[in-house]
């Protein structure tokens, strides 16, 4: 192998960052340290730039800014969600909850909150990019046999990250079969919202965040699992502690 092909090969085995934001300065900061522990970073100035750079380089995660020229960012998420489930951290603004509840909602997997630390940020990245890796592997059917969940009529593959209902797959984010693997996998526990954000988006202890990133993606799993979502049967809140999977005999 040349040395081109070899500088190649390891270019094509790094995983893309994709940062969209119309702040240079936060543009360079994340650009330099995300390089430096190994991501190949696309960067992006504007909505449109972004919407066009994902089409081109089909990014692995994408660090989005809420405000931005053209097109913000929950236009770009919308744009993404309607083929894709790349995972999706949104920066967003100081004390605006609303920001963050709508990004949530549209499909994003976390949040960071501007002014951040690019430390904080990289534990994001790594977390969220831990938990979503969702790339099709070969599975032996004897593994796949004994990594079926049924429940009703639905069934949740663990081993390949896939969930049907009958034999229709249910399309979710790689956040969201984790939060649901975490409860389907402890069925009749209840966890609170902070013992998920642990377990789920790797949050340390003593982290003083606003956990309804974690309602918000229950309401997402519910909305595509339940029958009735105001009313649901799988996934139950535990009154006074957080939320548990119906018990799985």
């Amino acid at each position: 192998m040349t040395e081109n092909s070899e500088v190649q090969a390891e270019q094509d085995s790094k995983q893309k960052i994709l940062v969209a934001d119309d702040e240079a300065s936060i543009r360079r900061i994340l650009e330099a340290r995300l390089s430096m522990i190994g991501y190949e970073i696309i960067t992006a100035t504007d909505g449109e730039e972004a919407i066009a750079a994902f089409n081109k380089y089909n990014p692995d995660l994408i660090v989005l800014d809420v405000m931005m020229p053209k097109v913000d960012g929950y236009g770009v998420t919308r744009e993404i969600r309607r083929t894709s489930d790349v995972p999706i951290i949104i920066l967003t603004a100081l004390g605006d909850v609303s920001e963050r509840i709508t990004g949530l909602e549209l499909g994003a997997d976390d949040y960071v909150i501007k002014p951040f630390s690019p430390k904080e940020l990289e534990a994001r990245v790594k977390a969220v990019l831990r938990r979503t890796n969702t790339k099709e592997v070969a599975v032996p059917t004897s593994k796949v046999a004994k990594n079926v969940i049924t429940t009703g009529n639905i069934r949740i593959d663990t081993a390949r990250r896939q969930v049907f209902r009958k034999n229709e797959r249910i399309r979710l984010t790689g956040m969201e079969f984790s939060l649901l693997e975490l409860l389907v996998n402890n069925s009749g526990t209840a966890y609170s919202r902070n013992e998920i954000l642990q377990h789920v988006w790797s949050y340390p202890p003593d982290h003083r965040i606003d956990t309804r990133v974690v309602d918000v993606h229950i309401s997402r799993l519910r909305s595509k699992l339940e029958t009735d979502p105001a009313n649901p049967e799988l996934i139950l809140t535990a009154r006074g502690i957080g939320y548990m999977f119906q018990r799985i005999s």
